[in-house]
């Protein structure tokens, strides 16, 4: 296992971080994979206190005793922006008491997805003030955020300078974050990806198309890589449900090396595909088609698309898209059948895309059964 400093935390922090979101089939799994997360050289655990029980499994662990010393095991939980100091002050006593912790090393306010969240987190009397109170008593020891909102929205919570680390979405295949990335790092804060086996395109069952492109190999080695190899960042979240899932991710805990030939030519053949199989459809995600009269996100709907049509991803495509319309602020947007077709984004497009035919499509692909988020 490799660590790297968590930017101005100057935590180090392993590689990989155990996301406990997906542990949540009962206290004894919970504490079995844990422990094989902390027995694989893991040092960093993640939850949050919308996770289920996940706080409660994590203290109940913590309560029975790891194998590694308090003082050598790094807690980050996550909490949602309040308007007022007073209920993230309860909130974060809540989270302590769960965790049967005494301080949080890290404490992320969760899901900072709107710009009324951002909003509360810069206002005088808003939950800051209850985060500032815990710092200086010793509660907590570092903040950050984590988020699901727009890139303009996470730049300006970066320019903030109130946060010494986020958590965000950066993948291969969604790379619309890298300018957060850019500036996350230039200001020396820890960087954490969410969930990139999962939400980086469900790579644990990649379709044959995709493996066959990717070879020698396989898809989720290859974004693994693609983060791993990129020393601005500082960990990524491993989501398992039990021990056997850490197994084939952490093989890769040594790997952070710069991409070499051979795996940069599989991106290259990626990208070669995908530019031979969507032709003239293929959308470039600059966002110009935005904002649109019906709140349809119109390049996450193409992006989906695009990954569909060129690799089959079409499992991944129906999962995200049966988001929409479902899950809030956390996957903003309506689904593509909303187009009216008043044609508002047709003059903006550099690339004369014919995009509500390109949405009927989508949605005729995708469309089914409608999802929320995990731990719901």
């Amino acid at each position: 296992m490799q660590y790297r400093r968590f930017g101005k935390t100057n935590l180090h922090l392993s590689v990989f971080s155990l996301g406990t979101m997906r542990y949540l089939a009962d206290s004894e799994n919970a504490q079995q994979t844990i422990a094989q997360a902390l027995n694989l050289g893991v040092n960093h655990l993640e939850t949050a206190r919308g996770y289920g029980k996940s706080e409660e499994y994590l203290g109940a662990a913590i309560k029975k005793g790891l194998s590694v010393p308090r003082s050598q095991i790094y807690i980050t939980s996550k909490i949602p922006p309040t308007a007022d100091a007073d209920s993230m002050g309860r909130l974060i006593n809540e989270s302590l008491q769960r965790l049967n912790v005494d301080y949080l090393d890290c404490l992320g306010i969760h899901g900072l997805n709107t710009w009324e969240h951002l909003q509360w987190v810069k206002a005088h009397n808003g939950c800051m003030q209850a985060v500032q109170k815990a710092v200086d008593d010793g509660r907590v020891r570092h903040v950050g955020f984590s988020t699901h909102g727009s890139l303009e929205l996470i730049l300006a919570a970066i320019n903030t300078d109130l946060f010494e680390f986020v958590n965000l979405h950066y993948y291969y295949f969604f790379q619309r974050h890298a300018p957060a990335i850019q500036l996350a790092a230039e200001k020396d804060m820890g960087i954490f990806i969410i969930s990139p086996a999962d939400k980086g395109g469900l790579l644990y069952t990649p379709p044959q198309t995709l493996i066959d492109l990717c070879q020698p190999y396989s898809p989720l080695e290859l974004n693994y890589r693609f983060l791993l190899s990129d020393h601005r960042i500082t960990t990524l979240s491993v989501g398992a449900a039990n021990p056997d899932e850490l197994i084939a991710p952490l093989q890769l805990a040594d790997s952070i090396y710069k991409l070499i030939s051979e795996e940069n030519l599989a991106f290259q053949r990626l990208q070669n595909h995908q530019k031979y199989a969507l032709k003239t459809d293929k959308c470039s995600q600059c966002y110009d088609c935005l904002p649109c009269p019906e709140n349809i996100n119109i390049p996450e709907v193409l992006r989906l698309r695009n990954l569909a049509v060129a690799y089959d991803m079409t499992d991944y495509g129906k999962y995200r898209y049966g988001m929409f319309e479902n899950a809030g602020h956390w996957f903003p947007g309506m689904k593509a059948n909303r187009c009216t077709e008043c044609g508002e984004c047709l003059p903006r497009c550099p690339e004369n895309l014919d995009i509500p035919a390109l949405l009927a499509d989508t949605h005729e692909r995708l469309g089914g059964k409608n999802r929320r988020r995990l731990w719901e």
